[in-house]
């Protein structure tokens, strides 16, 4: 079983309680682990996989709730850092049909430095890069663009998720795309909302946004569509899978379990570039990933609701 490395943010999410997503008339609030990259190494070790987490915490109790998060859901944080800039937080409210709106502060998740002893850790595993925070400046925004590189110098299979955020771009969605085009371009597999699909490639017709993110590179493709499901792209075809049906509470997270749950497939592949021409495949590992991303709405809080491999039925 391959290694997956997932290079991001770790943050507290402040979620508030019984209000809807107007986060000005919020007054209580739930404290959280969050973070997509981190989201993600959880899933993958809920599911039994490998995963270890790069990314930086305060020194503060905050950053040791996180950390210890992390490992009491079997994630390595040996490679994690920590800085005595304050952790990152992020406020999340929740409307009744499980949608989320957002406000960061953002602290020590920029204060990642780059490690150049960890290149050879990469060798023929998986990287996964999730962009939340990671391109809005900071070391971190160093040491990811140069993780990258190593990634791609070490034969890693690479995934991509941009994890657009509207309320951390706002004026700025050029420049946000600009950054997110060489991930795209050089990504064996990148994973998009509708809206991530649509911004990146500026069209708004499915066929078109895939047709464009193949164009500049992309190999895999897949596109997270709620309770329709996922479309799975490839250079010649296209599917869409559909999903469960749920109720969903909270969709935080539902990406992040998807990814999460289909790389885990990937990592347990002898040689994970095959996926990329076997669709049959690719199918069945879809389809189990939508299964992973809903469950994970039906309940409060990323981390606590991703499924486990006996609910997923494997």
């Amino acid at each position: 079983m391959k290694k997956v490395y997932c290079i991001g943010e770790l943050l507290i999410d402040f979620v508030a309680e019984k209000q809807g997503n107007d986060l000005s008339k919020a007054e209580v609030f739930t404290k959280k682990a969050g973070g997509a990259p981190a989201n993600v190494a959880c899933a993958i070790a809920k599911l039994g996989g490998l995963s270890r987490f790069i990314g930086c915490v305060g020194i503060d109790q905050f950053g040791s709730f996180l950390l210890n998060v992390l490992e009491d859901n079997h994630v390595d944080i040996s490679l994690a850092q920590r800085s005595k800039t304050f952790t990152t937080i992020a406020f999340v409210s929740i409307s009744e049909d499980g949608e989320r709106d957002f406000v960061f502060s953002r602290g020590a998740d920029k204060k990642l430095k780059y490690d150049s002893s960890i290149k050879n850790n990469f060798k023929d595993n998986i990287v996964h890069f999730g962009a939340a925070t990671a391109l809005l400046g900071g070391d971190l925004e160093d040491a990811y663009g140069r993780y990258f590189f190593d990634a791609l110098t070490q034969n890693a299979f690479i995934g991509f998720d941009p994890n657009f955020r509207s309320d951390l771009w706002k004026g700025e969605e050029e420049t946000f795309i600009k950054k997110c085009m060489p991930f795209v371009q050089k990504a064996h597999l990148c994973k998009f909302s509708l809206e991530e699909a649509q911004l990146l490639s500026g069209k708004t017709n499915l066929e078109e946004c895939c047709a464009f993110l193949h164009e500049i590179g992309t190999k895999l493709i897949t596109i997270t569509l709620g309770g329709d499901g996922t479309l799975l792209s490839t250079e010649s075809s296209k599917y869409t899978i559909p999903s469960i049906k749920v109720s969903p509470i909270d969709t935080t997270g539902a990406g992040d379990a998807f990814i999460g749950c289909l790389l885990s497939q990937i990592a347990a592949i002898h040689h994970p570039m095959e996926i990329l021409e076997n669709i049959d495949l690719l199918i069945d590992m879809v389809k189990i990933a939508n299964r992973a991303g809903a469950i994970t709405t039906t309940n409060f809080g990323a981390i606590p609701s991703l499924p486990t491999k006996e609910q997923l039925g494997l």
